[in-house]
């Protein structure tokens, strides 16, 4: 299961259905011609879903284990950011806006978080004793506040301890949960093939981080051994000034 649009989401659910996994993708619109073309050419199940709704959430769940089978992959990939909120110092910034963000992130990772371990708890270990993996895309917002961001800081802050708290309830009980921040500018694939990202422009010589590589980092976490299972992993691109 991912959260669904371009970029890691649309990287993810091509990945995983190539690797032989029954996909599901969630999104408050799920007619989006992205979405649409991953059905097609992957057979991705599309559902709707408002992440930030408790009801919406369980009903989510409870759909893609009717139709698909209880998942044991579930990818929260949610920026939540309104638009109205970008760049505004802490004078500016609207607190209902703010709290939108917040509930848009932060609280619809708990809601996807609380109904992936439910489920997952219900599945027989594999092989390697794993019940499920659960991953939180994340952003460098979640590793330091940037001036101008007060409310994305926050959000990513409350997402980074709500997987710490979550990973050690639940790794010992066969469920890795993974915190994955992204220190970068995600450069989406254009129709040229070239990739590009909507502020920092064209992506020259890998400076911007590729979803598909991300998408490969998540489907690794998923593969690792419970001896050795990474938490957090910071990507970010080989030239990142961090």
């Amino acid at each position: 299961m991912s959260a669904a649009g371009r970029g890691i989401s649309s990287s993810c659910a091509r990945l995983f259905a190539e690797s032989g996994m029954r996909v599901a993708v969630a999104a408050r619109n799920p007619d989006k011609p992205v979405l649409a073309t991953l059905e097609k050419a992957h057979g991705v199940r599309r559902y709707a879903c408002d992440a930030s709704d408790p009801a919406a959430v369980a009903k989510l769940f409870a759909d893609v284990a009717k139709d698909l089978g209880t998942p044991r992959l579930v990818v929260h990939n949610i920026d939540g950011r309104v638009p109205g909120i970008f760049r505004k110092n802490i004078l500016e910034a609207d607190a209902a806006m703010a709290l939108e963000t917040v509930r848009n992130s932060a609280f619809s990772a708990f809601l996807t978080g609380q109904q992936a371990a439910r489920h997952m708890l219900g599945n027989e270990p594999d092989a390697n004793g794993v019940r499920g993996t659960i991953v939180f895309t994340n952003a460098s917002a979640s590793l330091k506040g940037y001036p101008s961001s007060g409310a994305f800081a926050m959000a990513c802050h409350a997402k980074s301890g709500l997987a710490q708290s979550m990973a050690r309830e639940l790794m010992p009980q066969g469920i890795h949960v993974a915190n994955v921040p992204i220190d970068a500018a995600i450069g989406w694939t254009q129709e040229d093939g070239s990739r590009a990202h909507r502020l920092a422009g064209t992506a020259v010589e890998d400076n911007m981080a590729d979803p598909d590589h991300i998408a490969k980092t998540y489907l690794q976490l998923h593969r690792q051994h419970r001896s050795t299972w990474a938490f957090e992993v910071v990507l970010r691109p080989w030239v990142e000034k961090w």
